[in-house]
């Protein structure tokens, strides 16, 4: 089996596979979400930012919601908007920066699951990402945020494995931290992936950079981005009938924030 390094935003295929086989129990966490907080205007317009090959985007699409999202990545949105004119769906997913847009519409929801927003590095662009947000989505509207706290109390999660299948496609993914700077709050990770077709086995190696959020310095950022208030936390288990409370030790949170 070769092995080289890689950009795994440069593999839509992939990324679809490795992010994307466990779209059911976030789809239908999105879907009750939109329910109990949508308020009386409902939930019709939804927008994801970073939305890479757009896995929950086409399936809420196909649910009948407008649907729309951006991706600093030229192949990851020319494989969503495929994906979706498949469906007879719009392309409505465009190249851009989270930290830098506008909509010509405002909508009812935005969402972004699976730590992408922690891949703004600086304390300037994730305020500018959430107010962008906060331009984006409707007064009353909601913005789900999915990312892993820095716990102050226990031990962090550093490393994770978990394989994925589609068709003759087949990828074993660990993701590990190697280097934390809490004063730099950056947290280095390598990501392995093995991929196995009928006529393929190779390894692609990547690293990702986050920031690093602990609980405080988390709620210092709405503070001051402004915007918006937490409605409600839950956690990766995606069970609207057991909220959390952020604690030193939490880690996951799943943040349902209320436009002002």
């Amino acid at each position: 089996m070769t092995t080289a390094p890689g950009n795994l935003y440069d593999y839509p295929r992939y990324y679809d596979l490795v992010f994307g086989s466990d779209w059911k129990a976030e789809y239908d966490f999105l879907l009750a979400v939109f329910e109990q907080f949508g308020g009386k205007k409902g939930v019709q317009r939804v927008f994801e930012p970073a939305c890479g090959t757009g896995r929950l985007l086409f399936r809420l699409g196909r649910a009948g919601y407008e649907v729309s999202g951006l991706d600093l990545n030229p192949r990851a949105v020319e494989f969503c908007n495929q994906r979706l004119e498949r469906y007879e769906l719009p392309p409505t997913v465009f190249v851009g920066d989270m930290a830098d847009f506008k909509l010509k519409k405002q909508v009812d929801a935005g969402f972004n699951m699976i730590n992408s927003f922690r891949h703004l590095l600086s304390q300037k662009q994730a305020v500018a990402h959430l107010q962008c947000m906060a331009g984006a989505i409707r007064k009353g509207g909601i913005y789900i945020l999915g990312l892993h706290l820095t716990p102050t109390r226990g031990e962090p999660m550093t490393e994770e494995s978990w394989s994925a299948r589609r068709g003759n496609l087949v990828i074993n993914t660990h993701l590990q931290t190697f280097e934390t700077d809490l004063k730099a709050r950056t947290e280095r990770c390598r990501m392995e992936m093995q991929v196995y077709t009928p006529t393929e086995q190779r390894t692609i190696v990547d690293e990702l950079v986050f920031r690093t959020y602990t609980k405080d310095q988390f709620f210092k950022l709405l503070d001051e981005a402004g915007g918006f208030e937490i409605e409600e936390v839950f956690d990766f288990q995606y069970d609207l009938d057991a909220p959390v409370e952020i604690a030193a030790d939490t880690q996951d949170v799943v943040l349902i924030l209320r436009r002002k």
